[in-house]
């Protein structure tokens, strides 16, 4: 017998149906007061952003708000949902490469906290709305500062030819952005931010981070008068997927941040007084499991697989930058492993593999194959690829079970087609 949360896994797959993404919700509160409680400096201001891109719904942004972290969102879609859930929109931090107008004037209406700005034409943009504010829109300025984390080159943000931010590099017009920021009428430019890739090992790329930030603040107030108070150190992370991965603890690499933070401050740049970070993926991943029904075996000459009820549209990461995943099966966890399957969706698509290549007892129809820290970009990413709906979610905590996304509907799903 196996459990998620303290639930018997094939209770909840026969109360809720399968392919079903179960959050062990007591795995998440315990990893959102790691955060909040590792993340904080004695002679700095703090603040945790979860980026909500990682797995957005109204129960995720009630989650992270009773934990009292601001809400990082990167569309009108995630920004509505939190609007929607009654979350204080001035705790939110809007990012995007590429907001459209419609999206900015929406953040205007709902008093969205900070802009992140990515560009020069995103501020001359925001500077000619923000006169119509009724209220001081407050902004950074999304920096590259060049720095790459060791991660697939998919999932790198902040090497020089990046489409997020603008880099060193191109001082000239990283300094005339900040000045249109600065100059606009209810506007107010708080700081920098970066983001240096996703799924980070070394706690040294944070901390290179942090001087490159720190020193590049004080020279721009050196060099151009610039002042501002806060930076944004993004998020990135890594989280256990597989035997492979070696994450750093929270509190680990929270505090060694923090005390980098304390020292430059105090020999490089005083005026800076604020820094945040955006966790994501590390809030949710590994609170997450996808619980699929195997249908049928097949072998063929190489291979022998094992297919499930859901598979590519449910989660494209295995197909779109081969990502890695452990899996285990339901009841089967203490039998010898020793089987070789390859596990494959149902979508008609070569590439719907879920795992290339995993050591399993012997599976049979019917079996529930679980894979493991499907909790990120998962669900956020899934799509109606072959008409197959959207699976249900469900937190299970040691107190309840509760369907926080139900599964969607064949009417539903088509229920915008005329």
């Amino acid at each position: 017998m196996s459990f998620i949360g303290g639930h018997d896994i094939r209770k909840l797959a026969d109360t809720y149906g399968t392919p079903l993404l179960v959050y062990d919700e007591d795995a998440m509160r315990k990893r959102l007061n790691e955060f909040v409680s590792s993340f904080k400096s004695e002679k700095l201001e703090t603040g945790v952003l979860y980026a909500s891109k990682a797995f957005s719904c109204k129960a995720m942004v009630s989650l992270i708000d009773e934990y009292g972290l601001y809400l990082d969102v990167v569309s009108a879609g995630e920004l509505f949902t939190a609007y929607k859930t009654g979350y204080d929109c001035s705790k939110i931090f809007f990012h995007g490469n590429n907001k459209t107008l419609q999206e900015l004037k929406m953040a205007m209406q709902m008093h969205v906290g900070t802009i992140v700005v990515d560009n020069l034409m995103e501020a001359e943009e925001l500077a000619e709305l923000a006169k119509e504010a009724d209220y001081p829109v407050h902004t950074l300025l999304r920096v590259n500062p060049g720095i790459e984390a060791h991660t697939h080159k998919y999932i790198v943000t902040a090497h020089v030819d990046s489409k997020f931010g603008i880099s060193f590099l191109n001082e000239e017009e990283l300094v005339e952005t900040i000045k249109v920021l600065q100059n606009g009428e209810n506007i107010v430019f708080d700081g920098l931010h970066a983001h240096i890739g996703s799924q980070i090992f070394d706690i040294q790329a944070f901390l290179e981070e942090i001087k490159k930030l720190f020193a590049y603040s004080q020279s721009l107030k050196e060099k151009y008068g610039i002042d501002f108070h806060t930076i944004n150190l993004g998020g990135g992370f890594g989280v256990k997927y597989t035997e492979e991965d070696k994450p750093v603890p929270i509190e680990k690499v929270c505090q060694s941040m923090i005390q980098t933070c304390e020292e430059e401050q105090e020999k490089t740049c005083p005026m800076i007084q604020r820094v945040l970070i955006e966790p994501g993926r590390s809030i949710v991943a590994e609170a997450g499991y996808s619980v699929y029904t195997i249908g049928y075996i097949k072998k063929t000459p190489n291979k022998l697989y094992a297919f499930v009820d859901g598979g590519m549209n449910d989660n494209i990461r295995p197909a779109l930058y081969q990502a890695k995943y452990d899996a285990f099966i339901e009841g089967k966890e203490e039998e010898e492993k020793n089987t070789s399957y390859t596990i494959a969706g149902k979508c008609c698509e070569s590439g719907d593999i879920l795992i290339e290549s995993i050591e399993l007892p012997k599976a049979e129809k019917g079996d529930l194959l679980v894979m493991k820290t499907t909790g990120a970009y998962g669900y956020s990413m899934a799509s109606h690829y072959n008409k197959i709906p959207l699976p249900a979610v469900v937190f299970a905590s040691e107190k309840e079970t509760r369907e926080v996304i139900e599964r969607e509907t064949f009417e539903h799903m088509i229920s915008l087609e005329k």
